[in-house]
C-alpha cells in the first residue's frame, strides 16, 4: 500500500517549495499519495487540493482578521482529513500560526510532524521553540543560524538543508533580451519595482513606487513593474491609473529575468528581497502595513532589520524603509546611492550565497522526511 502524506502550505512561497518538496519525495515512492492545503504548483506536482493557499494567504496581525472566516473553515477541514485519513506524515511548510496548532492537533491524534522552512522565531516569539520540541518530531530549516535555536542539549530537532531559492533563483535569458521583450531601452538604467504579492500590500506600496519612478526618469531612468504570480494586472489597476503605468511595463511570470536585466531594483521586505540579492542586484527594501500592525509587530518582532538578505549577512546592506519613510523624495536618492555602490552590493550578496548552503535543499528535505515515513 502506498504511503500517504498530508502537506499545508498556505503561502505562495511555501506551494512553490511544497512542490519542490513533494517531487523529491516521489522519487522515494512514485505511488506516494499527498492531500491538503496548496495552491497551483501543489496541484501540478499532483496534490489533492482540499483547500486552495489563495484563500487563507494572509499578510499581518490585523489583515488576518478580514480572512479569518475563510482561516477557521480551512482549519476544520484539515483538522477533519487527519482525524480521518490519518496519513503517514504530516508535513507543514512555513505559516506558522496555523501551522503549529495543526501540529499540536496531530500530536494528539499520534501522527508523525514534520516542518520544512521554520517559523521565524529569531524575529518574535521565541517561546514558541519549546512548544516545538513536544509537537513536531523533525525540523527542516533554511537558514544556517536557525539549527542551534531549536537544538537542546542532546536532543536534535532542527536540520539544516539549504535554502530552496538556490535552486530556482536564475534568469533563462541575457539581459539584453527581457529588455527588448518587454520594449525597455539597453542605453538606460532600469528599475524593477516588486511591490509584494498580496493585493494589501500593492495598495500600500505602488503609489509611492510609481512615484519615485517618477522622480527617477527625470533622472535617466526606466522602470519595470514585476507582477507576483498571486496576483492580476486587474489588481495593480485597481490602485494606479493607466497614465501612471503609461510608462511602465507590467511583466508577469518572468520577474527573475526581468530583475537580472535591472540595475537596481526597489522590493516590498519578504521573500523577493532574498531573490533580488541571489540575482545580485543592489536594492532598496520597502514595508508598509497598517498602523495596528506595525505597532502590534514593534512590541513583539525583536530583529534590527527586516529585509531578510540583511538578516542573514547580520548587517544593513540595502537600505530599509518603513511605514511613513516609504516616500519618493527618500527612495529615489536611496536607488541612485545604492546602483552607485553596485560594487558592494556585488561582494555582499555573495556572502549571502555562500551562507545559504548548496543547492537541493528539497532532497536534502525529502530524505528526513522519507525517515520519518519508514519509522
Amino acid at each position: 500500500m502506498s504511503s500517504t502524506v498530508m502537506m499545508v502550505a498556505g503561502e505562495a512561497s511555501g506551494d512553490l517549495h511544497g512542490a519542490s518538496l513533494l517531487r523529491a519525495l516521489r522519487r522515494h515512492e512514485p505511488d506516494l499519495h499527498a492531500f491538503g492545503i496548496g495552491g497551483k504548483h501543489l496541484a501540478a506536482a499532483g496534490m489533492e487540493i482540499l483547500v486552495s493557499s489563495d484563500d487563507v494567504a494572509t499578510m499581518g496581525f490585523t489583515e488576518t482578521f478580514g480572512s479569518l472566516a475563510r482561516v477557521l473553515r480551512a482549519y476544520r477541514v484539515a483538522s477533519q482529513a487527519l482525524r480521518e485519513r490519518r496519513p503517514d506524515l504530516l508535513v507543514l511548510i512555513d505559516y506558522p500560526e496555523f501551522n503549529l496548532r495543526l501540529a499540536a492537533r496531530a500530536k494528539r491524534l499520534g501522527l508523525r510532524v514534520f516542518y520544512y522552512i521554520s517559523p521565524q522565531v529569531w524575529a518574535w516569539r521565541r517561546g514558541r521553540i519549546r512548544r516545538m520540541r513536544q509537537i513536531v518530531d523533525r525540523l527542516a530549516v533554511v537558514f544556517p543560524f536557525e539549527e542551534a535555536l531549536y537544538n537542546h542539549n542532546a536532543h536534535r530537532l532542527a536540520y539544516f538543508v539549504g535554502h530552496p531559492l538556490l535552486d530556482l533563483v536564475h534568469p533563462t535569458r541575457e539581459a539584453q533580451e527581457t529588455r527588448a521583450l518587454y520594449g525597455l531601452r539597453t542605453d538606460q538604467r532600469l528599475l524593477a519595482i516588486l511591490p509584494g504579492s498580496r493585493k494589501k500590500e500593492i495598495r500600500l506600496l505602488l503609489p509611492p513606487a510609481l512615484a519615485t519612478a517618477r522622480l527617477l526618469a527625470a533622472n535617466g531612468w526606466q522602470s519595470a513593474l514585476a507582477l507576483a504570480p498571486t496576483l492580476r494586472p486587474e489588481d495593480v489597476y485597481a490602485v494606479a491609473s493607466e497614465q501612471d503605468l503609461a510608462e511602465v511595463p507590467i511583466v508577469q511570470g518572468d520577474t527573475y529575468n526581468l530583475v537580472h536585466s535591472a540595475d537596481a531594483a526597489l522590493v516590498a521586505s519578504g521573500t523577493a528581497t532574498l531573490e533580488v540579492a541571489l540575482l545580485g542586484k543592489p536594492m532598496v527594501i520597502v514595508y508598509r502595513v497598517s498602523p495596528l500592525t506595525f505597532a502590534l509587530g514593534r512590541m513583539l518582532v525583536r530583529v534590527n532589520h527586516i529585509g531578510m538578505p540583511n538578516l542573514v549577512l547580520g548587517q544593513r546592506v540595502a537600505p530599509e524603509f518603513l511605514q511613513g519613510s516609504v516616500r519618493p523624495a527618500q527612495l529615489a536618492p536611496a536607488i541612485e546611492q545604492a546602483w552607485a555602490e553596485r560594487e558592494r552590493f556585488a561582494e555582499a550578496w555573495r556572502q549571502v550565497r555562500e551562507k545559504l548552503g548548496q543547492p537541493g535543499a528539497a532532497e536534502r528535505a525529502a530524505a528526513l522526511a522519507w525517515e520519518l515515513i519508514r519509522s
